[in-house]
């Protein structure tokens, strides 16, 4: 490790802050709220991910953003070939990382998480730039837990996680929720999705890779799902029905970018999974939620844990993906009608103040120690 911090630009030119992250949306979508603010107060934005993935997609729609690729590996909990080659991946990206970071002279780190971001988190500790991490579920992630000695500070969206993190590192802030997202409008969603005004909108979310099970659980149930309500469904990538495109009052995308603000404002419900960064999101603008979080068998039951804290709070119900039968499924949805106007009340009550705010402070003062 080296002896010297990294040498800091000459005054008069702007702070640098990396970000990394990927992996999925989830990973990627609190970056995307931080970025526009930070360069709205003088910082460079840069990124770091993996080649290819989901992250650099996203982050190639900004304007002013430098990507940065380099080598991963996966964090598998299960049994797989890859498994053996992926130490080496890391241990590639994190030369990688060093290097740039050396060169690129960040003055802070800002990871999301992720398995993208374990090479970089430790590519700055070695260079001695100091490392914020955020976690938004409510028990922290792999990746997380793995970079959490070498960060200064991690901040948590749920209040509980901090019990999580050793070192007296937590700050609670609360959810990021994207500027944009606010901004949206219904009448706007309901033109470009060819839906009519007064019957509700049900806006389906499985995630930036969609859901299988949720897809199926829906198309078996158009029928009796679009005598009451309309459906805009993301069902992810490849996961289009073309047997499914003429049945009135559904439609149906793989992923939306632009358009997301102006569908979610002209939906009266959502149907999701239960990551940390949508549901927040969901709250945010009073979408009532029927949740299906991932189970444990596909997961490590993060979503399960969000899931049960939004249903204590009386924001949504949630359906265990175990119980997903046809009857479940649409009853869950209709006691979620049923009872919206009282659901949008408590979600009208909760107040998270100004989390992107306090991250930025936390930045600050990180780029001045």
């Amino acid at each position: 490790m080296p002896n010297t911090a990294l040498n800091r630009p000459p005054d008069g030119k702007p702070r640098r802050i990396l970000f990394t992250g990927g992996g999925s949306a989830g990973h990627v979508s609190v970056n995307l709220a931080l970025i526009p603010l930070l360069q709205s107060r003088g910082w460079e934005a840069l990124y770091m991910g993996s080649k290819s993935g989901i992250e650099k997609q996203l982050i190639d729609r900004l304007a002013d953003v430098e990507y940065y690729g380099i080598s991963t590996g996966k964090l598998r909990r299960y049994a797989d070939l890859q498994n053996a080659k992926d130490p080496f991946r890391v241990a590639k990206g994190v030369i990688q990382a060093y290097r740039l970071i050396r060169r690129l002279k960040p003055d802070v780190v800002f990871s999301k998480g992720g398995f993208v971001s374990v090479p970089v988190v430790l590519g700055a500790w070695m260079n001695r730039v100091p490392v914020i991490i955020h976690e938004s579920d409510l028990t922290p992630g792999l990746a997380n837990r793995i970079a959490n000695p070498f960060a200064s500070k991690v901040c948590v969206t749920f209040g509980e996680t901090a019990a999580h993190i050793k070192g007296n590192k937590a700050v609670h802030v609360g959810p990021i929720v994207r500027s944009e997202l606010l901004r949206g409008s219904a009448v706007k969603g309901l033109q470009w999705s060819k839906l009519l005004p007064g019957k509700p909108v049900v806006l389906i979310m499985g995630g930036s890779l969609g859901s299988k099970r949720i897809n199926e659980a829906v198309r078996r149930n158009l029928p009796a799902l679009t005598k009451t309500y309309q459906l805009i469904h993301l069902c992810g990538k490849g996961e289009l029905d073309d047997g499914c495109n003429g049945v009135r009052g559904y439609r149906q995308y793989e992923y939306v970018h632009d358009e997301l603000p102006d569908l979610v404002a002209c939906s009266e419900l959502v149907i999701s999974r239960a990551g940390s960064n949508s549901i927040f999101e969901f709250l945010a603008l009073r979408k009532p939620m029927l949740l299906i979080p991932l189970s444990k068998s596909a997961s490590r039951g993060d979503q399960i844990l969000n899931a049960e804290s939004f249903r204590n709070a009386g924001y949504c119900e949630v359906l265990q993906e175990e119980e997903l039968t046809d009857e479940a499924f649409l009853a869950a949805l209709g006691r979620l009608h049923a009872d919206r106007e009282a659901i949008r009340a408590r979600m009208g009550r909760n107040d998270n103040g100004d989390p992107a705010g306090a991250i930025a402070a936390l930045i600050d003062a990180a780029s001045r120690n």
